[in-house]
């Protein structure tokens, strides 16, 4: 009996094998034949509701688009307004936390940017000493 059996695979009978890709084939299938189906539906209704309100969209557009933009300025301004105000509240926190001398996020950083910046000061500031004096001392050999 064991003779008969003809596996296929991973040691699986291939009755096995053939009965499990035919039920994975019909799930697909009524899975994407129902989704087919629903796309269908949903394209028709939408089709459907567009004609029915072109006409009041038409009639009502002088009143509905300045509205829908003063809208959309009014909510973009107080969004704006909300942000920046977030914002400025961070910062002001930042600055009163690194004046307190509390070591807030980024003061390393802020430190490191302010030393760099003071020694390019000073390595400019001299250079333009040497340039100066150059300059004289060359302007008096003429």
């Amino acid at each position: 009996m064991a003779q008969n059996q003809q596996y296929y695979g991973r040691g699986q009978p291939q009755q096995h094998q053939f009965s499990h890709h035919v039920a994975k084939t019909t799930t697909a299938v009524t899975i994407g034949g129902s989704l087919m189906v629903l796309s269908g539906l949903t394209l028709a209704v939408t089709v459907i509701g567009l004609v029915l309100a072109t006409p009041l969209l038409v009639i009502f557009s002088p009143v509905l688009v300045p509205a829908a933009i003063a809208l959309f300025l009014i909510f973009a301004g107080f969004l704006a307004s909300g942000g920046f105000g977030a914002s400025a509240s961070f910062v002001f926190y930042w600055m009163y936390r690194y004046a307190a001398g509390k070591h807030p996020i980024g003061a390393d950083e802020l430190d490191r940017a302010t030393e760099k910046l003071a020694h390019t000061a000073h390595d400019m500031e001299e250079k333009a000493e040497q340039f100066g004096q150059h300059h004289i001392k060359g302007s008096q050999d003429i």
